[in-house]
């Protein structure tokens, strides 16, 4: 499947969602204003003008749509939703040192850490102040979990993304933190401002958990065989990066002595030489870790189709179910 039919389904739930998005839009651009900071919002505007998919706000948008509710707490909350996202993002690019982000320049380069730091915790503060105003408590509680959850997720991957004792279990556990928890969370929350009955509100969290897993590992995978156009990134950042993501911990684990030691060297001690990268794809080809770290990825998908099948039909159900496939769809 090529990139123009894997957009598609979530191209037609943006025209759905078009008046609700430029809604959402129009109260990020209201609520990233600073009066005496205006280094605030040329360091967000940076961010959020550089495109992106608006998929964590859509998916909020869709479940309580899809639950029955078409009013402005949802606009709020799928406000909140990418407010999270891009202070996590802001923070990510300064913890990995990332030069680039979208295919543009990241907002440290341009400015500085300290910027991103600062703006991005404007931001998440923002967002509690949105989520504060639906007035509901459970709400707030799912929000203010998934935050903590993120940045949990991510000092983990901080300690053991170059570990090579670190195995698909904890990888999981990273990936269900840094990634699948705003996932889950922004679909989650869409059906309790619609106050769906909890089974419709338990599948729509199961749906935002799987697909943010497949999403997630589908991403680490680009990394090894994406196109960099399309991407924004250079094929082996990760590995040059020394994140021990999914493809190298399946080649870890068949690796021989000979291969544990080229993976020690290059990912815990950091020694790289201009062919180890080459050399670093022959092996996951050797073991076919490329393969299989698909093969995961669809599982998840999977599990996100399946978790639809208990909530009403609707249009909106049908393009959840297509996008899942677009997440193992980018790889094509």
């Amino acid at each position: 499947m090529n990139s123009d039919l894997a957009n598609r389904p979530l191209d037609r739930l943006a025209d759905i969602l078009s008046a609700d998005m430029a809604a959402v839009d129009a109260l990020i651009r209201d609520r990233m204003a600073s009066q005496h900071a205006p280094r605030i919002p040329e360091v967000t505007a940076h961010l959020v003008s550089a495109g992106g998919k608006r998929l964590r706000p859509m998916l909020t948008l869709a479940a309580a749509r899809l639950c029955g509710y078409d009013g402005p707490d949802a606009v709020k909350l799928a406000a909140t939703v990418e407010f999270i996202h891009t202070a996590t993002l802001l923070h990510d690019d300064v913890v990995d040192e990332s030069g680039q982000r979208r295919g543009r320049p990241t907002a440290n380069l341009l400015w500085d850490n300290k910027s991103s730091v600062l703006v991005g915790d404007y931001l998440f503060s923002r967002s509690f102040q949105l989520m504060v105003e639906t007035g509901s408590l459970r709400v707030l509680d799912i929000l203010a979990n998934a935050s903590a959850t993120i940045a949990e997720g991510e000092v983990l991957q901080l300690t053991a993304a170059q570990d090579l004792r670190t195995d698909e279990a904890t990888y999981l556990q990273i990936v269900r933190g840094k990634t699948a928890a705003l996932f889950s969370a922004a679909t989650e929350v869409g059906g309790i401002i619609a106050s769906a009955p909890k089974p419709h509100v338990q599948a729509l969290f199961d749906y935002g958990d799987a697909l943010g897993i497949a999403f997630q590992i589908a991403d680490d995978l680009l990394d090894y065989q994406g196109d960099s156009n399309s991407t924004g990134k250079n094929i082996g950042d990760d590995f040059r990066e020394r994140k021990l993501t999914l493809p190298v911990i399946k080649a870890v684990a068949q690796a021989t002595d000979e291969e544990h030691a080229f993976w020690q060297r290059t990912i815990e001690k950091g020694e790289q030489s201009a062919d180890d990268l080459d050399h670093a794809l022959s092996l996951m080809a050797k073991y076919k870790t490329l393969e299989a770290t698909r093969d995961d990825a669809n599982i998840w998908v999977t599990k996100a189709k399946l978790s639809l099948t208990g909530l009403p039909e609707h249009p909106i159900r049908t393009l959840l179910h297509e996008i899942s496939d677009f997440v193992v769809a980018r790889l094509a």
